[in-house]
């Protein structure tokens, strides 16, 4: 066994194979960006390197500085985590001629599997299943319309070198094809170095199931059993699970002695995830009538292989480092049994209101549930390399933590990762948190009717959800201030009427009024001090108000409780960024308290600005000054966290200034372009 590694990777992954180093007497040597300076993963090992800039292009990405630091300190091999230089045959190659083991499979696996047209016509020798398609060398737009139109619509535009979501676009109709095949060309190229494209049948409800495979290098292949990850936004995982509901114990063994022979045919060796794509021409409830084709091979550790250690009990970085070692695998087929069932969830730094538009920002405010062994069956697991106090960059991957949790059956690890996500607090960074919770209640997720389109079939009850509602929001944020201005031994039961600094008078009844912001909504509320000790509010106005007696306490941890309007919560609420930023068993919300005695200032909007939504570069405008637009009309191009977002008009009207030009980086905010509208 190695006796160092370096880990060429940062966040969550790279304090995770830390871990497992760390339990198996492994030294490690971490790398790190500008960014990445102060960072969990630097704390995580024994050794550290810096790299240079906070780009990945400046740090992460440069290969020969991170084979410079793994011979500088000794490290016998390389973990290239996922993402980054995990899936570079150039970097494997120049590991092996610096003396140094790449704890991942050959280069020449890598390469074969890494371009996706290439890999289609080898997983077609060697027998696996194959979605209709073109996989072709040739590249021409009019070649590949033509393929598009051959194979009909929809169809999947797909980077052949990509990967994450990236470089992939959906085409309902064939003039729509031009334009999207020129948007994929161009993220793929930013994130790949290769334009080349591959065409495919858009499969109707389908699900994306995928399978774990491990080879060693004495001939053994073994799959670990499938993951479900059809839960997805904008083509990224969002909830994966194992093993994949109404799984027939038949086609479990066809998938996976599939992703065998796909191994084989490439002489994998390491930690790989064959993925395929799986068509439900039965309907939901009909899993005898699913048909699989084989999509591509990850061949690398995925984010998702969590919920498989959580069904076998196995540490697959621990395989990892074994069979780099030269070791042979430690199990066979046989032996290898599926325990109970996992889910994880990716807890992202996003907006999913606004598209999934990554945020970026300070953790002023991170609290998470309390877990078991990372290794063992343990009902909950946290992989994250943030903590309380950090910062989330726009250099990289919007990911802030992965929860995991185990149950013997699915409806109670349903129940389970419902619940550890409601201790999930996170202020000072926007997340999908509440998002999560959303998907975990609706009906299609509750009864495994599954398929990469349950998202949008359930956004009515997804998007712009109030889980607490005005009452209990407005009760919540005016006992956190009055409990802030009563002694500390008050909070938790009555005090004696002359040492309460509350409003209490030895007469008659005090009111005081409240004002807040909810939803951009303005919400007036009332509390009253009543001549006996007693609090009475009043939430609203008219017939709408809210009104009732308000009972308020604390508890040791911080917690708030409070009774109003017929119920009984305990609650968390946190004062932060002129908000009040509350947290319920029920879900999560945001309330403004508003200064009455302050000036408003000039409310006015500021008319004909586009801004930033968030700091990134600027890859395009698609517009010139006099441009007449229209709303909707695509206008500029922005990338930020490794994807594309696009800026649209948000009326009608006329381009009089363009700000800045492509390649520009902005921070969020910046003014791109000022639109004249229309009269």
């Amino acid at each position: 066994m190695f006796k160092k590694i370096l880990i060429a990777n940062r966040g969550e992954i790279a304090c995770r194979v830390a871990a497992t180093a760390r339990r198996l007497a492994i030294r490690t040597v971490a790398v790190y960006s500008d960014a990445d300076a102060h960072a969990n993963h630097v704390r995580a090992c024994d050794e550290s390197v810096h790299l240079g800039g906070s780009a990945p292009k400046d740090s992460y990405l440069r290969w020969e500085k991170i084979i410079a630091a793994a011979k500088a300190t000794g490290a016998q091999a390389v973990h290239p985590g996922y993402g980054f230089l995990s899936e570079n045959e150039d970097f494997a190659k120049a590991c092996a001629e610096a003396g140094l083991v790449f704890i991942g499979p050959p280069a020449e696996a890598i390469l074969a599997m890494g371009l996706k047209a290439e890999s289609k016509r080898l997983m077609e020798k060697a027998g696996v299943p194959l979605v209709p398609g073109y996989h072709g060398a040739e590249q021409g737009a009019q070649l590949l319309q033509r393929e598009a139109d051959r194979i009909g619509y929809p169809a999947l535009i797909k980077a052949s070198a990509g990967g994450g979501g990236k470089g992939m676009r959906i085409v309902e109709k064939s003039e729509d094809f031009a334009a999207a095949l020129a948007s994929c060309q161009r993220e793929a190229i930013n994130s790949f170095g290769s334009d080349a494209v591959l065409i495919e049948k858009y499969v109707q409800r389908p699900r994306h199931i995928e399978i774990q495979v491990f080879g060693d290098t004495h001939g053994n292949y073994v799959y670990l059993f499938e993951r479900d990850c059809s839960v997805q936004r904008r083509h990224q995982k969002v909830l994966e699970e194992a093993p994949a509901p109404g799984m027939p114990e038949a086609m479990r063994r066809q998938m996976g002695e599939a992703a065998v022979n796909a191994a084989r045919a490439v002489n994998y060796v390491g930690a790989g995830t064959v993925e395929f794509i799986v068509e439900q021409t039965g309907g939901y409830d009909q899993p005898e009538a699913m048909k699989f084709y084989f999509m591509e091979m990850n061949t690398r550790l995925q984010v998702e292989h969590p919920v498989t250690e959580a069904i076998t009990g196995l540490d697959l970085v621990e395989w990892q480092l074994r069979v780099a070692a030269g070791e042979p695998l430690p199990l066979a087929q046989e032996q290898l049994q599926i325990h109970g069932h996992a889910i994880e969830a990716r807890i992202c730094a996003e907006n999913p209101d606004n598209n999934f538009l990554p945020a970026t920002g300070t953790l002023q405010v991170y609290r998470k549930p309390a877990q078991h062994s990372a290794f063992e069956r343990s009902p909950v697991r946290v992989d994250d390399g943030v903590r309380q106090g950090g910062e989330i960059s726009p250099f990289y991957d919007s990911m802030i933590a992965k929860l995991i949790v185990h149950g013997a059956t699915r409806a109670e690890a349903l129940a389970r990762l419902d619940a550890a996500l409601a201790e999930v607090h996170i202020v000072g960074v926007q997340t999908n948190v509440q998002f999560l919770r959303g998907v975990l209640a609706t009906e299609s997720f509750a009864q495994a009717r599954l398929d990469t389109a349950l998202i949008e079939r359930e956004r009515a009850v997804l998007f712009d959800r109030e889980p607490l509602g005005l009452p209990l929001a407005v009760a919540a944020a005016v006992t956190q201030q009055i409990l802030g201005e009563w002694p500390q031994s008050q909070r938790s039961g009555p005090a004696t009427g002359f040492a309460r600094r509350d409003g209490w008078r030895a007469l008659g009844t005090y009111s005081r009024p409240f004002a807040f912001e909810f939803h951009g909504e303005p919400v007036n509320a009332l509390l009253r001090y009543e001549g006996d000790g007693g609090l009475h509010l009043t939430v609203g106005e008219g017939d709408a108000a809210v009104a009732g007696p308000l009972a308020v306490g604390q508890f040791p941890d911080g917690r708030i409780e409070l009774a109003f309007n017929g119920g009984r919560h305990a609650l968390n609420v946190y004062l932060l960024q002129e908000q009040a930023h509350v947290f319920a068993p029920q879900g999560a919300t945001r309330i403004t308290p508003v200064d009455r005695l302050a000036h408003a200032g000039d409310t006015q909007a500021e008319g004909g600005r586009l801004t930033a939504p968030m700091p990134g570069k600027v890859v395009s405008f698609a517009v010139k000054a006099g441009d007449s637009v229209t709303k909707g009309q695509p206008l500029a191009v922005m990338e930020a966290m490794k994807m594309e977002h696009t800026i649209a008009a948000p009326a009608d009207g006329t381009v009089q200034e363009l700000l800045y030009a492509p390649g520009d980086q902005v921070t969020e905010g910046a003014e791109l372009l000022r639109l004249a509208a229309a009269q």
